[in-house]
């Protein structure tokens, strides 16, 4: 019975631990910061999706870096800088590259 109590109350503490563990590999993400401007839309959204699309062929066509490097989700510090003007947003994506 001692046992049982012992590793009920252990339980919680172990999978926190391997809940919050750091990963194995750590990225490996670009030097400078890459930068790049959408076409202007009515929506920010859509000029959000803009910039982020030319930011991912910016970045492939990069030859230091390339393909690997193209995932915004993987980015590192990824940020939009949106204005508007006669009532069209115009974004630019910019982000350090990153990697698995």
């Amino acid at each position: 019975m001692p046992a049982i109590r012992f590793l009920l109350s252990t339980a919680p503490v172990l999978w926190l631990l391997v809940a919050t563990a750091a990963p194995a590999a750590a990225a490996t993400c670009g030097d400078l910061p890459i930068t790049a401007r959408g076409d202007p839309s009515r929506f920010e959204v859509l000029a959000k999706a803009k910039a982020r699309g030319n930011w991912r062929a910016k970045v492939r066509a990069l030859p230091a870096l390339g393909a690997a490097y193209a995932d915004w989700n993987k980015a590192l510090a990824a940020d939009y800088r949106c204005s508007q003007k006669d009532a069209q947003h115009t974004c630019v994506a910019i982000a350090y590259p990153c990697r698995d």
